[in-house]
């Protein structure tokens, strides 16, 4: 079955599809980037078939549309309608809306780097500014309770394995981080409540260790691209880090619910139940119409 489907895919994206897109520009007079333009949603459909088509494209031109930056979107908009002897005046939308797709595929891949670069630089517990952040997050998830030193096994209130956290940032870098911190800051009375239910003597489990997984699992739906969808819909232009970590909290709060709610025998069965949540949000992510964010935001 599996090299049924490998050469259907060989045979469209190097035989019909040619063939298919040159009789639609008979009939229609347009390319296909016109009739995407004209009969796709100003949302991540819209976006996702102009990428798809200018990767597919055997045209150098427009295959290098989506690598472009931010400052040379526009040139490259004349470019591929000089390329495809596009008639401004018979299609005068078709440049704004172009231009706008491929600044939102620019932009995606300067917000994988911003990401990466955060997920890439240590914890250093010599750096006053990372020092600070840990510090300011256990005030904001226990106000009523002072660390009696920076070294301590009081971390394992907050769900960290041992007597430092910095060791729990090897994986996600200070990304692991900022991603608890934002959420406490902005999602204070959130992040307290679900901490508190991560203590539950039956189903509970480490709130800061499983927030670090769950910042690895909005990465890699980032890094492979499943993420797009949410983040189209969402900015119309340029990303931001901010966008990542709103993501970041959304997961937080999701998987709280969805923990409790499939009531797992302990917490040997956390992998088990992470891949399940990981399947529900990828599905969720095929929509192209979603945006998977927390309300409210504080």
């Amino acid at each position: 079955m599996k090299m049924i489907v490998h050469l259907w895919k060989y045979l469209y994206s190097h035989v019909f599809r040619f063939w298919l897109k040159w009789i639609l520009r008979q009939l229609t007079g347009k390319c296909e980037l016109q009739r995407i333009c004209e009969g796709s949603r100003r949302n991540a459909s819209r976006t996702l078939k102009i990428e798809r088509s200018l990767e597919l494209s055997k045209n150098k031109v427009l295959q290098k549309a989506v690598y472009v930056t931010e400052d040379e979107v526009e040139i490259c908009v004349k470019q591929i309608m000089k390329e495809k002897k596009i008639n401004v005046q018979k299609d005068a939308g078709f440049a704004l809306k172009l231009q706008i797709c491929l600044l939102q595929i620019s932009g995606y891949k300067i917000f994988y780097l911003a990401v990466e670069d955060l997920r890439k630089c240590p914890y250093n517990s010599d750096n006053k500014e990372h020092e600070e952040q840990l510090i300011e997050l256990w005030n904001l998830l226990m106000p009523h309770e002072k660390l009696k030193a920076r070294v301590t096994k009081q971390w394992c209130d907050i769900g960290f394995q041992g007597d430092d956290p910095k060791t729990d940032f090897r994986g996600m870098g200070m990304l692991g981080l900022v991603n608890l911190l934002y959420f406490s800051k902005n999602y204070t009375r959130e992040a307290r409540k679900i901490l508190a239910r991560s203590n539950h003597p039956k189903h509970g489990y480490s709130y800061a260790i499983v927030g670090i997984n769950l910042t690895e699992m909005a990465y890699s739906l980032l890094k492979n691209g499943a993420l797009k969808s949410h983040i189209y819909n969402l900015v119309s232009g340029m990303p931001l880090l901010e966008h990542f970590h709103q993501f970041y909290c959304y997961l937080a709060y999701e998987f709280d619910k969805f923990w409790f709610e499939e009531e797992p025998e302990s917490i040997m069965f956390f992998n088990q139940y992470r891949e399940k949540f990981h399947e529900k949000v990828k599905g969720s992510l095929l929509d192209y119409n979603v945006v998977l964010a927390l309300k409210n935001e504080k």
